[in-house]
């Protein structure tokens, strides 16, 4: 047993690491490369200590034993995620924003003619819901030289009846030959032979809205002739299905923001940026010198930015919040969506651009290939691997790691403690335990399973397009995904319970000594992260009610009187207004929105503060209401971890 002398020396080096997050951390600029390097290299140096501890130390005799085959694969899949984290730790040592670079470009082609500028929304499957955004935000751009396509690989009448309504341009093709890389190539090719051929086009999913300065803003970083793409963030007005089935939406970010906050902008400093699809601006002359979109890969994006990198064109990227999408809404969707990115980046590294192989790429755009690679193919097998090593030991006597506790508190407490805290100081807090492993975990088969498809089988590989829209007011518990989870949850419960209790397995006090202890928490902590995954397998209602939270005086004219208000939230066909009284649901009057006009309105149902309001409003109301939605210039969601509120938003939703 540890005396406390000797527990307090074993947690000098984490004392040291809460000691500086206390103390140092909050005088440092996080934008400041010489502090970020620094604090990430101390990191790298922890994170290579503590391998260098695993290998030497916490393994079994090399032999053709279980323990050595389980003891030595798991050590060296940890490795290998070290590696992934200190490519990813160098990257994210510099920071590049080009905010006032925007600025001083904004005009760059005066005294000329504006350029031109297409806007293309590629759609296949997505509801007039979807749709209606993305138009209706695109008709709302000021840029004077603009056309606005709608690419239609669904081929619906009732879309070309909507795109004559709002007045924008319908087109199709006889097939859907390379799915949306495709459809922009036909797109591209019919454009080329007009009079007023564009020079730039801006590529927007059908799901995401551009804000009213999205096009100046972007246009902005083409002043310099060698950037052949733009690409934005990727925001969500809704809460993906982490967020929303776990009830921490206020609390906890969507999945992507340290992508889109964080990793885009340190990229963009070392001259690796990536485009990402939608919310980007391409140059023509740059697409038609590389042959159009290419179409090896389901991630056309990617491979565009490769394609352009390799032929001289620079992707630059903009950290503003210039458009706004539909996250995915169920489960399936979100792991069907990361599988797709999974399996495009294995395609691109095996059939066309290995960062082993003979090409002209740059030696950091080799660097973030295999960056990538290493991200995909390691961290979810990973934590599938952290899952079930414990089970080895309970149900098998297999020790996986073989260490003490001191030993655990030297060498790993650090390591984990510096990775969290300089990690949560570099982006807001965006690192929260549990969570993070969650959000790996509940798609961590699939991708694994991608991998393996990717990079082992040639193709062509079928892919689904991600859902968005439907019926989402009804509880859904995803029993095929939920099932792994609670059989997991079920050997790991029996596996402390039954071998606790007997030994009628075998004796694991003679097999684990003090290792025991850290299988023990090892265990207890995968617990909770699979009582959490279990949870985010609950797909709770998402009632079609007021969507953006909008704080502005509003009157109300019902039952021969008027009455002044706050609107709450505001959505297509509803409101929540505070500060009115006396009302009762089914009572009909009009509602006086600025900007918007009165609409007639009727009492839906009273709140704590006032009451939900329900509307029908007119087509050109209608219009503005979702411009007044999506197009200002703010990102909606947080940005930002709140580790309190998540906890008790998180307990709230697990004790329903």
């Amino acid at each position: 047993m540890l005396t406390l002398p000797a527990w307090l020396s074993a947690l000098a080096g984490a004392a040291v690491v809460v000691g500086l997050r206390l103390l140092v951390l909050p005088l440092l600029n996080p934008k400041m490369w010489q502090w970020r390097a620094l604090l990430l290299g101390a990191t790298m140096f922890l994170a290579w200590r503590y391998i260098i501890w695993r290998f030497t130390d916490t393994v079994a005799p090399l032999g053709w034993t279980a323990d050595a085959f389980f003891s030595w694969g798991f050590a060296i899949l940890e490795a290998l995620t070290v590696l992934s984290s200190t490519i990813a730790f160098i990257i994210l040592s510099r920071v590049k924003e080009r905010s006032l670079e925007a600025d001083r470009h904004r005009d760059w082609w005066k005294p000329g003619p504006p350029p031109q500028v297409d806007i293309f929304i590629a759609t296949y499957n997505e509801q007039l819901e979807v749709l209606e955004r993305t138009i209706v935000g695109a008709k709302a751009l000021g840029y004077p030289a603009l056309r606005i396509f709608i690419l239609d690989d669904g081929r619906r009448d009732w879309l070309r009846a909507v795109c004559e309504h709002h007045g924008v341009e319908y087109l199709i093709r006889p097939d859907n030959a390379h799915a949306k890389a495709g459809n922009i190539n036909h797109a591209l090719q019919l454009r080329a032979g007009d009079p007023d051929a564009p020079d730039f086009i801006a590529v927007l999913d059908a799901d995401f809205v551009p804000h009213i300065d999205f096009v100046e803003r972007v246009l902005a970083l083409f002043h310099a002739p060698d950037v052949g793409l733009v690409q934005t963030p990727q925001h969500f007005f809704n809460p993906d299905p982490i967020q929303h089935n776990l009830g921490i939406s206020s609390a906890y970010p969507d999945e992507q923001r340290h992508f889109f906050d964080n990793v885009e902008p340190s990229r963009d400093a070392w001259g690796i940026a990536v485009c990402c699809g939608t919310s980007s601006m391409v140059r023509v002359r740059a697409v038609e010198i590389i042959g159009g979109f290419p179409t090896e890969s389901v991630t056309e994006d990617f491979l565009l930015t490769l394609r352009l990198s390799e032929n001289g064109w620079r992707t630059v990227y903009l950290n503003e919040p210039l458009t706004e999408g539909l996250a995915p809404e169920g489960l399936q969707e979100y792991i069907v969506q990361r599988g797709r990115w999974c399996l495009g980046m294995m395609q691109i590294v095996r059939n066309v651009y290995s960062p082993f192989g003979e090409n002209r790429l740059s030696f950091l755009r080799r660097l973030s290939i295999f960056d990538s690679l290493l991200y995909w193919s390691t961290t979810f097998p990973f934590r599938l691997a952290s899952l079930i090593c414990p089970l080895l030991y309970w149900w098998g006597g297999v020790a996986v790691v073989n260490a003490s506790v001191t030993d655990i508190l030297v060498y790993y407490l650090p390591y984990y403690l510096a990775v969290m805290i300089v990690l949560n100081w570099l982006s807001k807090g965006l690192f929260i335990a549990i969570l993070n492993d969650v959000a790996q975990l509940v798609a961590a088969w699939p991708i694994t399973r991608a991998v393996a498809l990717g990079l082992l089988t040639p193709g062509p590989h079928k892919f689904s397009v991600t859902a968005k829209g439907g019926d989402r007011t009804k509880v859904v518990v995803q029993w095929p995904l939920m099932m792994p989870f609670l059989l997991l949850f079920a050997l790991t419960v029996g596996g402390m319970v039954v071998p606790l209790t007997s030994d009628f397995i075998f004796n694991h006090a003679a097999t684990a000594g003090d290792g025991m202890a850290v299988v023990m928490f090892w265990t207890v902590y995968n617990l909770f992260v699979l009582l959490v995954a279990i949870a985010a397998c609950i797909e709770r209602p998402r009632p079609n009610r007021p969507q953006r939270q909008i704080v502005e005086p509003v009157t109300l004219l019902m039952a021969g009187r008027e009455q002044r208000g706050w609107l709450v939230n505001l959505g297509v066909g509803g409101a929540r207004i505070s500060g009115l009284n006396d009302l009762e649901p089914g009572m009909t009057g009009r509602l006086r929105l600025p900007i918007i006009g009165d609409i007639e309105a009727r009492i839906i149902a009273p709140t704590q503060d006032g009451y939900r309001v329900g509307f029908a409003p007119t087509a050109d109301q209608r219009d503005r209401i979702i411009a007044r939605l999506h197009t200002a210039s703010a990102a909606p969601g947080t940005n930002q971890g709140n580790i309190a509120l998540m906890i008790r938003e998180l307990a709230r939703t697990l004790t329903r």
